[in-house]
């Protein structure tokens, strides 16, 4: 899933409607060839689109001829259990209808061949100013220790920002994630944003092998080191957080 529900939309207006520039990231763009995470973006060569609207459902087609001519990204996903090798998972989340709030996801699959750009996901401070975000979009502050990590923002706020669509709603949520690389940065990060926790926040710690866990529910379980749902590319399971926390203390 790309959003979850809470509260938000008035907290985020969109001022205008068209896609907000976003500033070249810091880090470099992913090369197709390395490996993708969950919630990276991906962006189709003609190829890809060619054969994404092919392999498409015939009521998907004209929403998929029209994100290509707009040049916005697919968000990668999980990987379905038949994907070949050489496939790409992606998925496209549709604005919610106006009407009847219903949120459509088109699920693609493309050979890595034709993708043409990837990236993390969006930078939280690169996101049009807020704020009520303020505190959370100047991370890492300059000259700041390296327990400070950079947040991203993925769902409903994301898309909004990357398409100039009416995604936000008022049960939206802000969808955060970071990549700690030791404890001390995942100390600071979950200190930070429970700080604010007054904002509807959501979102998930991503740790270096590319396993993802909700922050909220880490948060939860970590005062008695128990299991936490673990959700990586290929699939679901728990996985006890002690294990987890092993790999940030011998992550080099």
């Amino acid at each position: 899933m790309y959003a979850q529900p809470d509260t938000l939309a008035p907290r985020v207006p969109a001022a205008k409607r068209g896609p907000v520039p976003m500033p070249a990231p810091p880090q470099p763009p992913r090369h197709p060839q390395r490996a993708l995470l969950r919630h990276d973006l991906a962006w189709l060569s003609e190829q890809g689109w060619r054969s994404a609207i092919a392999a498409a459902l015939p009521e998907h087609r004209v929403a998929l001829m029209r994100w290509q001519q707009r040049d916005w990204p697919a968000i990668v996903r999980r990987r379905d259990a038949d994907a070949g090798y050489d496939e790409i998972c992606l998925g496209i989340p549709l604005p919610p209808d106006p009407v009847s709030g219903v949120k459509v996801r088109i699920s693609l699959r493309v050979h890595r061949s034709h993708l043409v750009r990837t990236t993390a996901p969006l930078l939280l401070r690169a996101m049009p100013r807020n704020l009520e975000l303020a505190g959370l979009a100047a991370w890492p502050r300059p000259g700041a220790s390296t327990a400070e990590v950079t947040l991203h923002v993925y769902g409903s706020f994301a898309m909004e920002a990357l398409t100039g669509e009416r995604y936000l709603t008022p049960a939206s949520d802000i969808d955060l994630l970071f990549y700690p690389t030791s404890v001390p940065q995942l100390d600071a990060a979950l200190a930070l944003l429970s700080a604010h926790a007054h904002l509807p926040l959501d979102g998930e710690i991503v740790f270096p092998d590319g396993c993802a866990v909700s922050w909220k529910e880490w948060l939860q379980a970590s005062a008695n080191r128990s299991r936490v749902l673990v959700k990586d590319q290929h699939m679901v399971r728990l996985q006890d957080s002690a294990q987890l926390l092993a790999m940030l203390e011998q992550w080099p």
